[in-house]
């Protein structure tokens, strides 16, 4: 039989950092399928996340201008935030959304659930997009970083794409399906 996509096994692992609530590192020994075993391999346990592309009966996109901490300058962002413990990922871009904008969206379509770092762990990322999002309440966000919501048309949303205005990976990647995703069913 052929093993070369057997998955690896995980033989042994020692924490060697833990930071709670948000990041664990671990040095794992692997077994590779071939029988090699590598003795040291790092792993990131981080919680898992959601980030939403939200918009609105309009058509306007929301978004966010705001810093963080690993970025330079400021950059668009979309919503995001941790899963919290037995929480759905629905539920937790549900949640997201209402504290970080005040909005609530009738339709909702997932656009995937992905592996952060293929080789070294760091949670799976959610994405969502939300349409027919209206305003409803006041925002409720306990978010660090200093933010400004924005509502930005289609045009807007596909010029600071191409501009590198989406400074996070995941950002960037959820606009583009997001835009992918509106150009079928967006109305």
């Amino acid at each position: 039989m052929d093993n070369k996509f057997t998955p690896w096994k995980t033989i042994a692992r020692r924490t060697v950092l833990h930071a709670p609530p948000y990041l664990s590192v671990e040095m794992r020994t692997i077994q590779l399928p071939d029988g090699r075993t590598i003795p040291d391999w790092a792993w990131i346990d981080t919680p898992d996340y959601i980030n939403v592309v939200a918009v609105t009966h309009a058509g306007e996109f929301i978004c966010f201008r705001q810093t963080k901490y690993a970025v330079e300058g400021t950059s668009l962002a979309v919503v995001g935030g941790y899963i919290e413990p037995g929480e759905d990922p629905l539920a937790a871009a549900r949640r997201e959304l209402l504290e970080e904008t005040g909005y609530r969206a009738e339709r909702w379509q997932s656009l995937g659930s992905y592996a952060v770092d293929g080789n070294r762990g760091a949670g799976v990322a959610h994405f969502f997009l939300a349409q027919g999002a209206e305003k409803t309440a006041e925002i409720d966000a306990d978010d660090l970083e200093a933010q400004e919501l924005l509502l930005l048309s289609r045009a807007e949303v596909e010029s600071a794409l191409a501009r590198h205005e989406f400074k996070v990976l995941p950002w960037a990647a959820i606009v583009s399906l997001a835009l992918q995703v509106s150009n079928l069913n967006l109305g």
